[in-house]
């Protein structure tokens, strides 16, 4: 995923289908100077973490 349609898809109130490692995800922030997302697993909101934005995958 690029860096500007994560931001996009963390500004929106619609939520996205996105996936890291297979894992669905949900993103709260996108750093764009970094190209870093702040992601948690929609089960699992205390397991916060930083990844690549390009390892992120959007689903149809």
């Amino acid at each position: 995923m690029n860096t500007q349609r994560a931001k996009e898809i963390a500004e929106s109130p619609v939520m996205a289908r996105v996936t890291f490692n297979e894992v669905p995800v949900y993103i709260q922030h996108v750093d764009e100077d970094t190209e870093m997302a702040r992601i948690f697993p929609l089960d699992e909101p205390e397991r916060e973490q930083s990844v690549p934005v390009r390892s992120l995958v959007e689903h149809d």
